[in-house]
């Protein structure tokens, strides 16, 4: 019974070295889906290179993604909208790309799916033992630095199955967490909803925006979560100002159809003890990336 780790790239080394170097005591082998065009449908050079990951080469697998969603909007002066909707099927179909894959694998070997910067916790949780047709791991959110952490949420983004339980890799990713009884008759007829389901607590960390505010605010551009950066020409002078501040543009708690989930939130800095043994043991290597 494998563990295969499956995820997409778009220009994070940062991330990729530490993903492979905390799970590869745990996993068998890696999927790397690169596209050639990043989420707002500009056509970029393809970037992984292998090499840069030499002590892990031989279990990383890198596919690509060659041409676009047949289905995205094709017109001149796209609204806000219409860019959004594109750039959410682009990245649906990358995740669904590596999918495509997993003919060679049996069955019984399990799946598990995460954005680059969410790394599940595989120490505290055995896959292998795993009777639940789905895992969901949740994760604690930081910005900008690898001690900075958001507060008060909780985050749901590494999600595992069986590869015989498996659908789309984009319907894994959008699983719910939380586990629906028996007698929920409408968990029946969805895919997203599951009665037979493993929420792991402390299961891991989501890395959000580690890179400089040039960097991120190229990501901005380009990420199909930030598409306002993009349509409300926001200046890169406002990204600069969040690291320094220690502060986001977005409130996870407030509804998403308020205007209250545009308000700044402070985050804050926790000590290493709770992050990957890792970077624990690698402070220098990582010293840019935590707050003293």
């Amino acid at each position: 019974m494998k563990i295969i780790d499956s995820t997409t790239y778009f220009e994070e080394d940062l991330m990729m070295d530490l993903r492979f170097n905390v799970l590869d005591p745990y996993v068998d082998e890696f999927i790397v889906c690169e596209a050639r065009f990043s989420h707002s449908g500009k056509e970029k050079e393809i970037k992984f290179d292998r090499k840069k990951f030499s002590r892990f080469e031989k279990k990383i697998n890198h596919i690509i993604l060659e041409k676009e969603p047949d289905n995205i909007i094709k017109k001149n002066n796209l609204s806000y909208a219409e860019k959004r909707h594109n750039s959410i099927l682009r990245i649906k179909e990358q995740r669904n790309h590596i999918s495509k894959f997993l003919f060679k694998y049996s069955p019984e070997d399990f799946i598990i799916y995460s954005d680059n910067d969410e790394i599940p916790n595989l120490k505290t949780f055995n896959l292998r033992d795993n009777k639940k047709e789905v895992v969901i791991f949740e994760q604690k959110i930081f910005y900008y630095k690898f001690n900075l952490v958001l507060p008060g949420i909780d985050w749901f983004g590494s999600k595992a199955c069986k590869i015989k339980n498996l659908k789309t890799i984009d319907i894994l990713r959008n699983s719910k967490n939380k586990k629906y009884a028996f007698y929920r008759i409408d968990s029946l007829f969805s895919d997203f909803k599951h009665q037979s389901l493993q929420v792991v607590k402390n299961g891991g960390w989501h890395f959000s925006n580690l890179k400089n505010y040039e960097d991120l605010y190229k990501k901005y551009l380009n990420d199909e979560n930030h598409s306002e950066y993009e349509a409300l020409n926001l200046p890169i002078e406002r990204v600069r100002q969040n690291i320094e501040n220690w502060t986001i543009d977005y409130d996870h708690l407030a509804k998403k159809d308020s205007l209250e989930k545009f308000n700044k939130v402070k985050l804050e800095k926790i000590e290493l003890d709770s992050l990957p043994k890792f970077i624990q043991d690698n402070r220098k290597k990582y010293d840019e990336w935590i707050i003293k």
